[in-house]
């Protein structure tokens, strides 16, 4: 694509960003938990992975990805084929899909939290919505994370407080499993990209998004970062990339997901 916009919000550009995640995947299930990680899949799916698979979230396999919100009378609902939850299973089990979600907390070797925050499991001080099939997941496919708020009470010191997935930590394996069995793609947040690809599976700053710095990444992570010398900015949004989308989201859903001019510190003490 050509004609990059200059006039875009930020969580379009992270819509763009999380995209990428998906390039090169060919014919797997994409499942974007969440507004900006489902346009991202569904504008992947319409640009340079049209093999890309999705569902309805019922019980449909999609050609064409379903528009966000509320639909005209006229809307037709582009189903190829049926997918009920065993047909998933197949999709999970045989490492054939790829999920995108945003978890509560994340640990250096990328483990995340979807769980309970603080005090113990029987008696936390934050009970959330629970590991469900995550640490299966986890160990099955690639998954990637979107974060909408860049900060230590997310990347955080120590393990997570609640381990809900695996990540790169060869204590927390299952048996028989080794670390060439973790696949995690990439970390989308309000400040830059990321991924696992440092040395050790270190997580590795990938890009900056425009205006913000290593300095503010690094204030804002809990661990250390592996940092290349040089770290290009995020690829901004092309006209036709912002078209699609509008088309994905016309009730503009993106905009409440993520706020513009994150400012530099939010470590929150």
């Amino acid at each position: 694509m050509s004609n990059t916009a200059t006039d875009y919000t930020l969580a379009e550009l992270c819509i763009v960003a999380a995209a990428e995640a998906f390039r090169g995947e060919g014919e797997v299930l994409a499942t974007g938990i969440g507004v900006i990680p489902r346009l991202a899949a569904s504008l992947a799916m319409k640009t340079f992975n049209p093999d890309l698979m999705m569902t309805d979230s019922e019980a449909f396999l999609l050609s064409e990805p379903n528009p966000l919100g509320a639909r005209g009378n006229d809307f037709v609902q582009a189903n190829e084929t049926w997918m009920g939850f065993s047909r998933i299973f197949d999709n999970v089990w045989s490492g054939r899909r790829h999920a995108m979600l945003g978890p509560t907390q994340i640990d250096r070797f990328g483990q995340s939290n979807t769980s309970a925050l603080g005090g113990t499991y029987q008696q936390p001080k934050v009970m959330m919505l629970g590991a469900r099939g995550f640490p299966g997941n986890s160990i099955s496919h690639p998954n990637s994370f979107f974060v909408p708020s860049h900060n230590r009470k997310v990347f955080v010191e120590g393990e997570c407080d609640f381990v809900s997935s695996i990540g790169y930590n060869p204590a927390r394996l299952p048996k028989g499993r080794s670390l060439d069995d973790v696949d995690i793609r990439l970390v989308v947040t309000d400040l830059c990209v990321l991924d696992f690809g440092g040395a050790g599976h270190r997580m590795r700053l990938v890009s900056l998004h425009p205006g913000m710095t290593v300095e503010q990444v690094r204030e804002n992570t809990g661990f250390e970062l592996e940092i290349p010398a040089e770290v290009p900015v995020t690829v901004a949004p092309t006209a036709e990339q912002l078209a699609i989308i509008a088309a994905l989201d016309p009730h503009n859903q993106r905009a409440q997901q993520i706020r513009d001019n994150p400012p530099g510190d939010r470590s929150g003490g």
